[in-house]
């Protein structure tokens, strides 16, 4: 295994896992609620009081402006998805899996795990290994 150091970039690694942390306290420690995706999307669409639609809408604001906004500022990076479909796939049962698990990988592994959720705890640690023993799969087994 080698590092591409050329696109090795700690700083702004660690600068965007310091704003999800931020992010996802004050959402918890102002609003009451829990950053997840495919919670905070789910709940969108189904029944609810204005005041809780109105703060979904604007978290999913938020997530579909911040390129645009960046791009006024700095440079987007370019995106490229080399995958094939056993891989795009196994993203989907992912995200399913977790729902279904009364969460996402956002709301299990940032802030479930970090306010010592069990549940969260287990989620976390099946869909981690059915990444890794997919992706080995997909790498290793000859056909796929």
């Amino acid at each position: 295994m080698s590092i591409d150091l050329s696109h090795f970039t700690p700083l702004t690694s660690l600068t965007g896992g310091i704003l999800i942390g931020l992010s996802s306290a004050l959402l918890i420690l102002l609003n009451g609620r829990i950053a997840g995706i495919s919670g905070i999307v789910g709940n969108l669409i189904g029944p609810s009081t204005k005041g809780d639609r109105l703060w979904r809408m604007a978290f999913i604001a938020g997530l579909l402006l911040a390129a645009p906004v960046w791009r006024m500022v700095g440079t987007l990076p370019v995106v490229h998805i080399a995958t094939g479909t056993p891989l795009l796939i196994a993203g989907l049962l992912v995200g399913l899996g977790t729902r279904y698990a009364s969460g996402c990988t956002s709301g299990h592994g940032v802030c479930g795990l970090s306010r010592g959720s069990f549940r969260s705890l287990i989620a976390t640690l099946s869909f981690m290994a059915a990444g890794f023993v997919t992706v080995y799969v997909v790498h290793h087994v000859p056909g796929l």
